[in-house]
């Protein structure tokens, strides 16, 4: 008898959630105390629904002059686990077409900083996780990935002008991280928490 490989995959989680709560879990000191101190609850702002103003470069990294496509939709940022992750739902479209896409957000305790995993729904596909943590309002993530053929380096960040507006920005590097282009520009405002 074989095992569908999702139950297998669902079960490995749920056991991996079971084992990270209870390491995370220290009898002298408070969890709220902790988690505000060690970045846990960096991204409780977010929490609740966003219009969402993008702009994404057409063709990234490209001799090809900058054409940059234009949507609008929603965002909606739900917790999870008590706060030590988050899960964004963006749905946006415009005259090229549309965007549905997840952002899964943990946080790790050991490190004290947060991975960013982008799913795009279109195709399934996890992108690989940049990483990284809040420091004087600014989130700055950084991480490894491939344009076409060659390896990038991949920045994204998060600034908050109020607190209920962030921009966020996406920048890819060819030369290991020397010089940056923006391909990914979103402007968030608050419509409901």
């Amino acid at each position: 008898m074989t095992v569908p490989y999702k139950r297998i995959l669902i079960a490995g989680l749920s056991v991996l959630m079971l084992i990270a709560t209870a390491a995370s879990g220290d009898a002298t000191t408070s969890p709220a105390s902790s988690a505000a101190a060690d970045g846990q609850r960096d991204f409780d702002w977010e929490i609740g629904t966003w219009r969402s103003s993008v702009r994404v470069l057409a063709e990234p990294l490209s001799d090809s002059a900058d054409v940059w496509l234009q949507f609008g939709g929603t965002s909606v940022v739900r917790p999870l686990s008590e706060g030590r992750a988050n899960v964004l739902e963006f749905a946006v479209s415009g005259p090229n077409g549309r965007i549905d896409a997840l952002n899964l957000r943990l946080y790790e305790p050991q490190a004290q900083r947060w991975s960013l995993t982008f799913i795009n729904m279109r195709d399934g596909l996890l992108t690989p996780a940049v990483y990284g943590g809040f420091r004087d309002g600014v989130g700055e993530f950084y991480g490894d990935d491939r344009l076409g053929d060659r390896p990038i380096k991949v920045r994204f960040r998060i600034v908050r002008p109020n607190p209920d507006e962030a921009r966020f920005e996406q920048a890819f590097s060819a030369d290991g991280g020397t010089t940056w282009e923006t391909n990914w520009l979103a402007v968030d405002c608050r419509i409901r928490r």
